[in-house]
């Protein structure tokens, strides 16, 4: 009988490095083996329920204390598995997930959070301090701008909102105490573009004139498009901002947030996290990390499959004025969605949200219209449901004016670009006609 050679047998920890595999598959397996927890015997990462952890020995303590937030030249001070010693410093579900969004983002590093604004207040903590100015666009979710104009006037940094939209007030807007560009794109919720790669650019060009202490950085909120439909720090950002609760949990059951940027970021954001206390739970890290992201192209491909159908209906009724979807060929910048949102193979991706403006002859006339719309569906509609968040299996419905961007006064909200008559649609993975039924039967009666 021919003897057959055996055949080798797989190293799964060789398959924790290996870049023969897609973006896609690691979020669905993540790391077949880890340092940080061993599991092997586990089809999926058990969750942990203990927020202290056994320390055998005072120098097994005050060793785990050494190596906390302590990164050199790349590399964790310990080759061994970490030294668990609260959950406020770290634990294996946070781990996991973060090393699992660091690869989707295509960062090095990336730290969890409570929910997205402890996200963004740490990305913006780490990087200013009282003197500085963060150069902003100037339409923002409602609690970031609160976050931006109540509070950090009391710490002396300066905010300056701009148009992002022109490059030129970027350039004009910049100066020796500018430390950050923030921004959203999609902006939440006009679904306006900005140009990643070209404001990255001119922070380029300027940060070359700089100190390596006193350059600024680029800060990209992501929780609209997601690493699935774009990646800022391919593009050129420093830093991204999430909002786990929303697409990436997919399911509207936790809350979290995360940041992903450079190494060298990594104890600075976990120094913030113990001191400031805005620790995800384990659970919703549990979640994120086994159901979330290795669901997320699934269900973003349906998503968006949905959206675009959705948007084209929405852009060919009589009592809709506009309709703002970087999928449809009309949209005003189509051309720098086809350029930046790209999923994981390269394909576009203009993800699951769409905004649009019913008609009115006033302003006030549209508010009205959209608000008769909001109630009908919340009412009637089996398929839509009047909430904020987004990103969640079902499709969602809200007015931003009043509820969330409510922070901005109604005076400076058209001037940031929010229409009245504004409303903001995530659509879920119901089936289309239905979701269409339920809009056709609501604005019949407007």
């Amino acid at each position: 009988m021919k003897q057959t050679k055996a055949k080798p047998k797989v190293n799964r920890k060789e398959l924790l490095v290996s870049n023969d595999y897609s973006t896609e598959t690691h979020l669905i397996y993540g790391k077949a083996y880890t340092e940080k927890w061993d599991y092997s015997h586990h089809l999926v990462p058990p969750i942990t329920a203990s927020a202290t952890f056994r320390l055998e020995s005072a120098e097994r303590g005050a060793q785990g204390f050494v190596e906390f937030a302590h990164t050199v030249e790349g590399k964790e001070v310990s080759k061994q598995a970490p030294i668990y010693i609260y959950d406020r410093l770290g634990e294996p579900n946070k781990d996991l997930l973060e090393d699992n969004l660091a690869l989707a983002e295509s960062a090095d590093a990336c730290v969890t959070f409570s929910s997205g604004m402890g996200a963004i207040a740490a990305a913006l903590g780490i990087l200013t301090a009282p003197g500085n100015q963060i150069v902003s666009h100037k339409t923002l979710y409602g609690c970031t701008y609160e976050l931006l104009t109540l509070w950090y006037p009391r710490y002396q940094i300066d905010v300056k909102f701009v148009d992002l939209l022109n490059l030129n007030s970027l350039k004009k807007a910049i100066t020796p105490a500018t430390r950050v560009v923030y921004f959203e794109t999609p902006v939440n919720p006009t679904l306006d573009l900005i140009d990643i790669g070209a404001i990255s650019e001119i922070v380029k060009a300027e940060n070359e004139k700089r100190k390596k202490d006193n350059r600024v950085s680029v800060v990209v909120d992501n929780t609209f498009a997601t690493p699935f439909c774009q990646r800022p720090i391919e593009l050129g950002a420093d830093f991204v901002v999430h909002s786990l609760t929303k697409n990436i949990g997919g399911f509207g059951t936790d809350v979290g947030g995360a940041v992903a940027g450079p190494l060298w970021s990594r104890d600075r954001l976990l120094l913030y996290r113990k001191d400031f206390g805005a620790v995800l739970g384990t659970k919703n890290a549990w979640d994120a990390l086994v159901y979330g992201l290795p669901t997320l192209a699934t269900r973003l491909r349906r998503q968006q499959e949905t959206a675009i159908e959705i948007a084209r209906f929405l852009a060919g009724h009589p009592k809709v004025e506009m309709v703002n979807y970087p999928g449809l060929e009309g949209f005003k910048q189509h051309v720098l969605a086809k350029k930046q949102m790209r999923d994981f193979d390269g394909n576009f991706a203009p993800g699951s949200m769409i905004y649009f403006i019913m008609k009115g002859r006033t302003p006030e006339e549209s508010r009205c219209h959209a608000e008769k719309l909001i109630n009908s569906l919340a009412k009637n509609a089996y398929t839509i449901t009047l909430a904020v968040s987004l990103g969640n299996i079902r499709t969602l419905v809200e007015h931003p004016g009043s509820m969330t961007h409510a922070a901005i006064p109604a005076s400076e909200q058209v001037k940031k670009g929010l229409d009245p008559g504004g409303m903001r649609l995530s659509i879920g993975l119901e089936k289309v006609e239905d979701i269409i039924r339920d809009l056709r039967e609501a604005l019949n009666k407007i």
